[in-house]
């Protein structure tokens, strides 16, 4: 046991509502740690909604599970700040004809940075989540790792975390499987343990599309459907509807073979469409890179070009200004502008960046 006369050291766990955060935060009241509960109140329009979370009913659900900890819990009002640097950045992005993650930017706007200025303020020596992701000490400081349970590792979404934020951050469900967790929740009693885990886009209640549509309109005007060559071969409504890759909704018949979608020119409000052939890439670029390891390292790497993608090798060359230029050892179909390119050595991630248009 720990000495009365020392300290307990003190960790925030972000407390979602769900089932993982809330083993989360027992686990390390179990290792005997102080633990306290924060709960972040992203948006208020659909809280009653299954599937959702941070909101109505999941923090409700999280104050509960802190009771039966008997730890302290806060409630924190990031609605604002989450509807500009995810909302807004969600529509803007659809609205460029690009492919959103609002998970990644989540993480590294509002979680991975006001909640962990929160954490601080509360005088913590970390930050907890139930993200599934391992965080590895190295010989030159903390590294990410992909989770044991492969089908749930979340490393994708967490390239953005940068080596400041790493080392202040812990996930401890990164080594255990989703079965073993919700076990865990059933022994301790959890009322959640057997809760359904949240959608990605936490805060569409129906169609996307609305929510573009409300907050960038001209997503939404009609446009010409071309082909490669630029002949016209149908009218679309509203760039927002498609995505790099689409096959589905495009209203084509008649055509020698399969069309999908093959780059989105929203100013001039311009889909163009071509065999799958043409989805095909061998190399793309990248902006907005975040290095959790030596750039060397990912001269010779594996890269993720879509969260539910096994990696590919490839061979990243960083460029001046922040960017870098990725090359396939064997092509990707559906690179998408919008979406991340993660880059991995074996189980750890060496960093990633951001899909930029051709």
């Amino acid at each position: 046991m720990m000495p009365h006369s020392k300290k307990r050291p003190r960790i925030v766990a972000a407390m979602s509502g769900g089932v993982d955060s809330s083993v989360t935060a027992a686990l390390l009241q179990r290792a005997g740690y102080e633990v306290v509960g924060i709960t972040m109140q992203l948006y208020s329009g659909t809280q009653q909604r299954k599937g959702a979370c941070c909101a109505g009913q999941d923090i409700y659900d999280a104050k509960r599970v802190a009771d039966k900890l008997g730890i302290a819990h806060y409630v924190l009002d990031y609605e604002e700040r989450f509807k500009k640097a995810v909302i807004d950045d969600f529509a803007d992005t659809y609205a460029r004809g690009e492919t959103p993650i609002p998970c990644v930017r989540c993480n590294e706007r509002v979680k991975f940075a006001d909640l962990m200025v929160s954490a601080r303020d509360l005088g913590a020596d970390a930050l907890a989540t139930g993200h599934y992701v391992q965080r590895i000490d190295g010989p030159d400081g903390p590294e990410m790792h992909r989770a044991v349970d492969d089908s749930r590792d979340q490393s994708y979404f967490l390239f953005s975390t940068t080596r400041q934020q790493l080392d202040f951050l812990r996930f401890p469900l990164g080594g255990m499987t989703k079965t073993k967790v919700r076990e865990i929740a059933g022994e301790l009693g959890l009322a959640n343990a057997e809760k359904p885990d949240s959608q990605d886009i936490c805060f569409v209640a129906g169609d996307y599309s609305d929510v573009v549509r409300r907050l960038r309109p001209e997503a939404g005007e009609p446009g010409e459907i071309v082909d490669l060559e630029g002949r016209v071969l149908g009218r679309h409504s509203g760039v927002m509807h498609f995505t790099i890759g689409q096959r589905k909704g495009l209203g084509l018949s008649g055509n020698e073979e399969p069309l999908f979608v093959v780059t989105i020119d929203a100013a001039a409000r311009r889909v163009v469409v071509g065999p799958r052939s043409a989805l095909a890439a061998h190399e793309f670029t990248l902006q907005d890179l975040n290095w959790l390891a030596d750039p060397a390292e990912a001269a010779n790497c594996s890269v993720k070009v879509r969260s539910t993608r096994a990696p590919v090798p490839a061979r990243v060359t960083p460029l001046a200004g922040g960017g870098a230029v990725v090359a396939l050892l064997t092509p990707e179909e559906a690179v998408a502008p919008g979406q991340a390119c993660v880059f991995y050595k074996e189980s750890r991630v060496l960093g990633g960046g951001w899909i930029t248009k051709p």
